[in-house]
C-alpha cells in the first residue's frame, strides 16, 4: 500500500501544475449548488444539499425542481471533466505519454461515461433519501446506501479512462476489485478523511468560522482532491493488474 501512496505522491508532485489547473473544474462543480438558490451548506470542504428541507418544507414548485436538477447535472459534469482530466496524468506517466495527446484523446467519450456513473450514484442516493424521509431515518439510510455504493464504484471511474471500458464493464471491475482487494479504498478513505479534517481545523484556528469553510473548500478542491484522484488510478493500474492474473 505505501507503494501506491509513493507513487501517487510523485505523479502529483511531478504534474503539480497541471493538476492544480485540471482541478479548477472541482472549485466550479462545488460553487455551482452555492451560487444556485438552494439549501446548501459547506462542511469539512464539500458542499451538502439539505434534502430534508426540501421535503418538509413541502412547496418545491416546477422550477425550483429544475433548478436543483440542472445544478446537480452540470457540477456533475465539471466533476466529470476535473476526474478525467487528472486520471490522464497518471495513465500518461505510466504510458510514457505526451499529457498534451492524451487529453483531447477519447476525452468526450470518457468524461460521457463518467458522467454516466456519477449521475446513477447521485440518483441512487435521492430514491435512498426520499425513501429514507418517508421511514423516518433519511440521513441513516443516505449514508449507508451512499457509502456501500461508493465503495463499489470506486474504481469505476479509473478504468473508464485508463482502460477505456465501458461503463457496465467498469462498474463490474470495480465491484471486484473492492471486494478481493479493499485495503486501497480503506487506506484511501483514512487518508482523506484525515487529511481534509486536519484542513478544516486548520482553517478554522487561522480565519474563524466563517471565512474558514470557503476557504477549506478551495484548498481542498485544488490540492487535495486531485492527489486522491491520482491514488484512484494508481491504485486501480496495480490491483488491476495483479488481480488479472
Amino acid at each position: 500500500m505505501s507503494g501506491v501512496i509513493q507513487e501517487s505522491f510523485e505523479v502529483y508532485r511531478e504534474k503539480i501544475n497541471l493538476a492544480i489547473i485540471f482541478s479548477i473544474p472541482f472549485i466550479i462543480a462545488f460553487a455551482i449548488p452555492l451560487i444556485a438558490p438552494l439549501p446548501t451548506y459547506i462542511s469539512a470542504g464539500a458542499i451538502f444539499l439539505r434534502s430534508a428541507s426540501v421535503f418538509a418544507n413541502g412547496n418545491i414548485n416546477f422550477i425550483g425542481l429544475a433548478v436543483i436538477t440542472l445544478s446537480t447535472i452540470f457540477s456533475l459534469l465539471f466533476l466529470s471533466f476535473a476526474f478525467v482530466l487528472i486520471s490522464i496524468l497518471v495513465k500518461s506517466k505510466r504510458t510514457h505519454s505526451s499529457v498534451g495527446l492524451r487529453v483531447f484523446r477519447n476525452i468526450e467519450s470518457n468524461i460521457s461515461k463518467v458522467f454516466v456513473i456519477f449521475l446513477m450514484y447521485a440518483i441512487i442516493l435521492i430514491i435512498a433519501n426520499v425513501v429514507g424521509f418517508a421511514l423516518g431515518i433519511s440521513a441513516l439510510l443516505t449514508a449507508v446506501v451512499g457509502f456501500f455504493l461508493f465503495a463499489l464504484i470506486f474504481y469505476a471511474p479509473s478504468a473508464v479512462v485508463v482502460d477505456d471500458k465501458r461503463i457496465l464493464r467498469a462498474l463490474q471491475d470495480s465491484a471486484r476489485l473492492v471486494v478481493h482487494e479493499p485495503q486501497y479504498f480503506i487506506i484511501w478513505l483514512i487518508l482523506i478523511t484525515v487529511i481534509v479534517s486536519l484542513l478544516d481545523f486548520a482553517c478554522i484556528v487561522l480565519f474563524g468560522n466563517i471565512w474558514s469553510r470557503y476557504i477549506a473548500l478551495i484548498l481542498s478542491s485544488l490540492f487535495i482532491v486531485p492527489y486522491f484522484v491520482i491514488f484512484q488510478a494508481e491504485a486501480y493500474m496495480d490491483r488491476f493488474r495483479l488481480l488479472r492474473h
